[in-house]
């Protein structure tokens, strides 16, 4: 019979990466962490770690206890969860790791929704590429992550996805800009123009190389700021131009203009444990987003 504490301690390390970030999260010493694993492989039988350099990596027989980990550890939670069923409506914490600009457009509506009805959302705000949502998921219950909509689906065997909503990404420029006033431009007209734009790895620089593609000219980046109020500051002073999620824009200078011929936007994604839905408390969180979701999308 395997230890729930040692299960648990291999799935932080399958989440963190290394022993030090787990003993750091759990609040123990490093040596302690590396002896709890040690007697969860005797338990198992088999080797669940190897050198990976001067840190450790899951060996497959590793890679695949976390899993089952993943699924003790979620029927536990469950039955926490039932219980509390029982004695009334959900209830209880639950904590949501959100990108700033999603936050600042769903994390309204949702807390109003919930508001006295025993569930308490603890936010945190957190831009990483939806890659890194697994990581994420060792301090969360749900983390609500963008990604290019041709981009493939954060989930996997660890990690349950449900597509939340599309948000088309705009061109914007400044009012003394040449193709201001107009309702489109053409991927085309934008080749000599110098953007500021995001980090790579997120949906706006995404679109970004399909419009490189299309004109096969590489974009001129003067700055990349993952801040879009600061983006709209310097496009609004004619510093350059640059692409935008529709909902996030909000400088009242600035002219807005639908790209032509392309497929531009970014789908929200609300990503947690593949069993986590099954939790009264997070079920109602994640039926609060989307019924947010559906408010904005068809406003």
């Amino acid at each position: 019979m395997f230890s729930i504490d040692r299960l648990r301690i291999l799935r932080e390390l399958a989440d963190r990466g290394t022993v030090a970030a787990v003993a750091e999260a759990l609040s123990m010493t490093p040596s302690a962490v590396s002896q709890q694993l040690k007697v969860l492989a005797r338990e198992a039988g088999v080797a669940l770690l190897e050198p990976d350099g001067r840190r450790v990596r899951l060996t497959d027989a590793g890679q695949a206890l976390v899993l089952r980990a993943d699924d003790v550890l979620a029927a536990m939670e469950r039955a926490t969860a039932e219980m509390a069923h029982y004695r009334g409506s959900p209830r209880g914490q639950v904590r949501v790791a959100s990108f700033p600009s999603g936050a600042a457009l769903l994390l309204p509506p949702v807390l109003t929704v919930l508001a006295g009805s025993g569930v308490e959302i603890v936010a945190g705000d957190e831009d990483l590429p939806p890659s890194e949502a697994a990581k994420l998921l060792a301090d969360y219950d749900i983390v609500l992550t963008h990604r290019d909509e041709r981009a493939p689906s954060p989930a996997g065997p660890r990690l349950a996805a449900r597509v939340l909503m599309r948000e088309p990404i705009d061109v914007v420029v400044a009012p003394t800009h040449p193709l201001a006033g107009r309702s489109s431009v053409r991927p085309e007209e934008l080749a000599e123009e110098t953007w500021v734009s995001v980090r790579g790895g997120f949906p706006v620089d995404d679109v970004l190389e399909s419009i490189a593609t299309i004109t096969g000219v590489r974009p001129r980046i003067a700055q990349r700021l993952n801040e879009f109020r600061v983006i709209e500051t310097l496009v609004a002073s004619g510093y350059g131009v640059a692409m935008m999620p529709r909902f996030a824009v909000a400088h009242p200078a600035l002219s807005v203009l639908r790209l032509s011929g392309v497929r531009a936007a970014r789908v929200y994604d609300l990503v947690t444990r593949p069993q986590a839905h099954r939790r009264p408390a997070i079920a109602a969180v994640l039926d609060a987003f989307e019924a947010a979701a559906r408010e904005v999308s068809a406003s």
